[in-house]
């Protein structure tokens, strides 16, 4: 459910402490290729909200990381992005942080009959998390989760 892909993870244990010491959270880490250069793909975020100034803080602070370590083949394009209004739900700290909040979340296979469910983020329990619907409660795991963010608007 978290970083896609082996390049995603080895970015993210590469990057998190130091990206943590400037104060800020790495929210997510995707890596794509599309027709010719790949794509590394870092959210970021903070208490007080992640501003332009931020994001070229890190991009600047990930770039120079990756240039000594060179994790990646070839060429890519690295984009740092705050999270935006509706987050993404990735780790479990995160169904734990946002319980109360209203949510999306979409699943990898049938669960109750469905794979969307939009409703108020409960308890997070044994790798659980519930979710109240406008048709009752549900309850999901996280293992079964293929994409969950905040549903602001």
């Amino acid at each position: 459910m978290t970083n896609k892909g082996p390049v995603a993870e080895t970015v993210t244990d590469l990057i998190t402490p130091v990206v943590e010491m400037e104060g800020f959270e790495v929210v997510e880490v995707r890596y794509f290729r599309g027709q010719g250069r790949g794509t590394l793909r870092i959210t970021i975020d903070k208490p007080s909200g992640v501003t332009i100034d931020d994001c070229a803080q890190v991009s600047r602070l990930v770039g120079d990381m990756l240039d000594v370590h060179d994790p990646i083949e070839g060429a890519y394009n690295l984009e740092v992005s705050s999270p935006g209004i509706n987050r993404p739900l990735v780790r479990e700290k995160d169904f734990r942080r946002f319980k109360g909040e209203k949510v999306y979340i979409e699943t990898k296979a049938l669960v109750g009959g469905r794979r969307r469910f939009k409703g108020v983020l409960g308890e997070l329990n044994d790798g659980a998390v519930e979710i109240e619907c406008q048709d009752g409660p549900h309850v999901i795991g996280l293992d079964q989760v293929a994409k969950a963010r905040l549903d602001i608007i």
